[in-house]
């Protein structure tokens, strides 16, 4: 009897324990090891972090497990189901934290370091990479361990799903321009391989500051890769000097529009000012489609979620109604965009050439190389470019 008392409490315990999976932190506070507030501690809470319960109160104290998958103790005033805006926060002076609000990010967080860092799904070094995060992202922190050798949760939450790791010493307060500059003209020339960190670092970091700065982080980053002569390196690094140049440059909202404004399209020899056609006008310049699907549309941006593929072009299509959209264009011989009589792309039109001419009028990122958007009224152009030649052009329209 006193067996089967103690299974049912064991079971009660546990229906306890697991009917609310998600709790929240509604203050700063600290992963202690132990059931007091003036032992050790593991790392910092900042105000929302989500936490598992490891135990039931014990005297005032839950046992938690952090984002990381670290476990310790926290106080039991702490543990909240749901944060509240009637809470009030206890600040932590010493948590490294950034809360959100500030020009980078709306929530708590920290910045990569680092240039190339990888995000991993697992808080082991032999994960699969998540993502490549660059110097001076901002990335969501709720938690972060004291030791500079332990893993960070950089997605903020408790979910296997979507959790992404990385060092803690790898992420830390914003880097600064120009502290990077004088650390990079302070090496010996011939420190090659210092030299190339910390000009990878620059450059990343002048993708995510005023783009004026991008033009002498490149400077400085090219002389080392002259050093190096990797042939592909050097002529990575030319072009996206050309790009750095075109950005510092960039034209005003008006000019872009006034160079858009007359953009017009040839596909297969047909000339159309128009990315409308016809449903049936479709099928009879293009054909039967290669194969047809629908694409959710929740923003509702698009004539119908029914999309017609062709080897050429990509259009949505509304059969009921007989409306097509062309949404996506494959530059070939047969398909050209045309702005104006003197700004013409075909597939003669090699990137380089591109970013020379057309390089004050673009966006563009280090996140999604060879990839460039010229802006529209109500939608933008996505160009990109396969093998330094113009592979699509496709046509955004914004939620």
């Amino acid at each position: 009897m006193k067996k089967y008392c103690f299974l049912l409490a064991l079971l009660f315990c546990s229906v306890l324990l697991h009917s609310q999976d998600r709790y929240f932190l509604n203050s700063d506070t600290r992963l202690y090891t132990s059931k007091s507030t003036s032992g050790d501690f593991l790392g910092y809470f900042k105000y929302g972090a989500e936490v598992r319960l490891l135990s039931e109160n014990e005297n005032g104290w839950y046992k938690v497990k952090a984002d990381n998958l670290s476990e310790g103790y926290v106080p039991e005033k702490f543990i909240a189901e749901r944060l509240n805006a009637k809470d009030v926060q206890i600040k932590d002076s010493e948590n490294p934290i950034i809360e959100g609000g500030d020009a980078y990010y709306g929530g708590n967080h920290l910045f990569v370091l680092v240039a190339g860092l990888k995000a991993r799904a697992q808080p082991d070094k032999n994960s699969k990479t998540r993502e490549i995060l660059y110097t001076g992202d901002p990335v969501a922190v709720n938690y972060l361990p004291k030791n500079p050798d332990e893993w960070v949760n950089i997605y903020g939450r408790i979910d296997d799903e979507y959790a992404q790791f990385t060092l803690r010493k790898f992420i830390g307060k914003r880097p600064d321009f120009n502290a990077l500059v004088k650390d990079f003209d302070k090496l010996d020339v011939s420190n090659s391989t210092e030299r190339k960190t910390i000009g990878e670092r620059i450059v990343e970091l002048a993708w995510n500051s005023d783009k004026t700065t991008l033009t002498p982080a490149y400077q400085r980053y090219y002389e080392v890769v002259k050093q190096l002569n990797d042939p592909k390196l050097l002529a990575d690094t030319e072009l996206n000097m050309a790009i750095a140049k075109g950005l510092s440059k960039h034209k005003k909202p008006e000019e872009i529009t006034a160079f858009t404004k007359k953009v017009e399209f040839i596909l297969k020899g047909t000339k159309t000012k128009s990315l409308y056609f016809t449903q049936k006008d479709l099928v009879k310049i293009f054909g039967k489609p290669s194969k047809k699907a629908t694409v959710s549309d929740e923003c509702g941006i698009y004539l119908s979620e029914l999309f017609y593929y062709y080897p050429d072009l990509v259009a949505s299509v509304d059969e009921n109604k007989n409306q097509a959209e062309i949404t996506k264009v494959f530059i070939n011989e047969n398909n050209k965009v045309v702005f104006n009589a003197n700004a013409l792309l075909d597939n003669t039109l090699s990137e380089k050439t591109f970013i020379e001419k057309y390089g004050t009028y673009i966006g563009a990122s280090i996140k999604a190389p060879h990839f460039y958007s010229i802006q529209l009224e109500d939608s933008e152009f996505t160009i990109e470019f396969r093998d330094g030649k113009l592979f699509t052009v496709e046509i955004i329209f914004y939620c």
